[in-house]
């Protein structure tokens, strides 16, 4: 997560330039950390990161389900279910593959 927010990348689908850096970064209980906050913070990024220990009904949920339908759709591919290598570029170039075979299939449906 930290990664991420430090290189800045970002994808996009409004119009015109995109943003360098995220406004929000959106997380769950796993990335409940101080460390992890204050990075965010320094970098001028707002952190919404669900509390441990609280109850549920964050509100999270409202825009993490984008996130937990990717997965879903990513885990369609017994590959990427399951790693069976050690090597992470054959990891990333069946992720590449998989992201691009579920993009085909979005378009093929919209039109």
């Amino acid at each position: 997560m930290v990664s991420r927010a430090r290189s800045g990348s970002v994808v996009s689908c409004l119009r015109g330039r995109p943003r360098r850096k995220p406004r929000r970064l959106y997380a769950d209980r796993g990335y409940d950390f101080d460390e992890y906050r204050r990075l965010l913070w320094d970098r001028g990024i707002k952190p919404v990161i669900a509390r441990r220990g609280a109850a549920h009904g964050s509100g999270l949920g409202k825009v993490r389900w984008v996130v937990e339908r990717a997965f879903a759709w990513l885990h369609q591919f017994k590959r990427l279910r399951i790693r069976y290598g050690r090597r992470a570029d054959l990891h990333q170039g069946l992720l590449d593959l998989a992201c691009s075979l579920i993009c085909l299939r979005r378009l093929r449906t919209s039109f």
